[in-house]
């Protein structure tokens, strides 16, 4: 019997799933109260997006307001003159005036479909997952621009991309709760300290924003996702950070990357059915009928033997695809857990050969359902290597956000799985998963660096305690940063 037969015994009845669906709000109540309206900008190599959110101030809870999605695969292609500075994991070439226009496109758009204009906006937030296809840290520079410049093309002043330096620079009604006048942004996201030195991943920024993001979207569940806790981010690429549970900050001990939804996209594209070098599973799943179960598990189990989850070598610069730095990762204290199928990806081709098989001798609901055994037991390969590593313990919150870890029955299978490790008493006490999690965590970055708060919910300190600004006022008493 194959570890899925044995999962597949452990159903009894449906596990109980903390699942954070995105919140939304009417125009009326967004005019009404005072609500801090964020943009998120995110050019990831399958899809990218713009999510108006917007939090509550008096009582901390965020909603999504409007999203407008394209595939990245429909950038414009470059026109003559124009320099290719990257492409993404599927060979997508961008220049900086193509990221440019598509930015300004999704954020305007998503604008028009809440009824807000740019004036409307009181933060925007760039972020790019789009670090796979990259060489060095320099072509991530010319992301970040030319996602700047896709913002300003849209007429977002630089002063909505850049944090307060005062309290007096907070825009009304927001100043009075804003804590600038008491502490200053120290770079620390809800609670957590930035690793310091070297980079040690190129999508370090995605792993603080899915973390932040979680950390907010699990406020609408019974999860108390805060320190000591682990994200996942099952976008293509794979994200995430590991924390402990330090005061008043916890500090990153431990960072994810490598392939994600990029295995499932494999195994999708030997359907046959979309493009075969840019197509994504997203194209299957409204794909109706009757899955062969014991098929899917099968294949899974099959599939599995080419996924590679396992700590970087101390000897590479690239890990799934993702440019990565272990030596820098040792020197601060950072575990680098990564997922891979055989080396960069060269396996991919055998996943497409697989799901080719898997369609042949049944149906493509059968295949999505072998997509949904696959990735959950990624999840669970991740989680019991943190826990063999000692990054994670009973105290560890588990939070997953990402279209490959949260769709269909994935989280249903997540929740059983992470049963058979045996560390928590209640896994469903302990798991969250989060809907929109790297936008719902630009709205965090953005508070945290114009210092806005509301201590009765808070997001940082640890699971089961109470605000810590007082202590992050001690703390930066100490080493001068502020005076009384």
């Amino acid at each position: 019997m194959g570890i899925f037969d044995a999962i597949a015994g452990i159903f009894r009845k449906k596990p109980k799933i903390a699942y954070a669906k995105s919140q939304s709000v009417d125009l009326i109540e967004l005019k009404r109260n005072p609500y801090y309206i964020v943009a998120s900008v995110e050019l990831g190599n399958t899809t990218t997006k713009s999510i108006i959110t917007a939090t509550n101030m008096d009582t901390g809870r965020t909603y999504i307001v409007s999203k407008y999605v394209r595939m990245t695969r429909d950038v414009r292609k470059p026109k003559k003159g124009e320099e290719v500075f990257g492409e993404t994991l599927w060979g997508v070439k961008l220049t900086r005036e193509a990221v440019a226009d598509m930015v300004k496109e999704v954020l305007l758009e998503s604008l028009k479909k809440a009824g807000l204009t740019v004036n409307d906006l009181h933060f925007v937030v760039r972020s790019t997952g789009v670090t796979a296809g990259f060489a060095s840290p320099e072509e991530v520079g010319e992301m970040i621009i030319a996602l700047a410049q896709g913002c300003m093309k849209a007429g977002v002043p630089p002063g909505k991309m850049t944090p307060a330096m005062t309290k007096d620079q907070v825009p009304k009604p927001f100043d009075q709760y804003s804590f600038l006048d008491k502490i200053i942004f120290d770079g620390a996201v809800t609670g957590v300290l930035p690793p310091t030195g070297k980079e040690v991943v190129a999508n370090e920024m995605e792993g603080e924003l899915v973390t932040a993001g979680i950390k907010v979207g699990s406020k609408w569940t019974n999860v108390d996702f805060r320190n000591p806790c682990m994200s996942i981010d099952f976008g293509t690429t794979l994200a995430g950070r590991i924390t402990n549970d330090t005061l008043p900050y916890a500090k990153v001990i431990g960072n994810l990357c490598g392939l994600a939804g990029a295995i499932a996209d494999a195994i999708a594209r030997g359907s046959g059915k979309i493009d075969e070098k840019t197509g994504a599973a997203l194209d299957l799943a409204n794909v109706k009928g009757k899955p062969n179960e014991e098929l899917a598990r099968e294949y899974a189990e099959e599939i599995h033997k080419y996924i590679i989850i396992k700590e970087v070598p101390r000897d590479v610069d690239r890990f799934g695809t993702v440019p990565v730095d272990p030596k820098s990762a040792e020197k601060a204290g950072t575990t680098l857990i990564g997922c891979d199928v055989g080396k960069n990806g060269s396996d991919l081709i055998k996943l497409e050969e697989l799901g080719r098989e898997l369609v042949e001798k049944s149906n493509i609901p059968t295949l999505m359902c072998c997509l949904d055994y696959v990735m959950s037991e990624v999840v669970r390969r991740l989680v019991e290597l943190a826990y063999n590593k000692g990054l994670i313990n009973e105290k560890s919150a588990i939070g997953i956000t990402g279209r490959a870890g949260i769709t269909g029955k994935k989280p249903e299978l997540i929740i059983e799985k992470l049963k058979t490790l045996e560390i928590w008493d209640k896994v469903e006490e302990n798991v969250v998963f989060v809907e929109d999690g790297l936008a719902l965590g630009a709205s965090v970055m953005a508070r945290c660096m114009n210092c806005l708060g509301t201590p009765k919910e808070p997001i940082g300190g640890v699971r089961g305690g109470g605000c810590i600004l007082g202590l992050r006022r001690k703390w930066q008493k100490e080493r001068g940063m502020i005076r009384d």
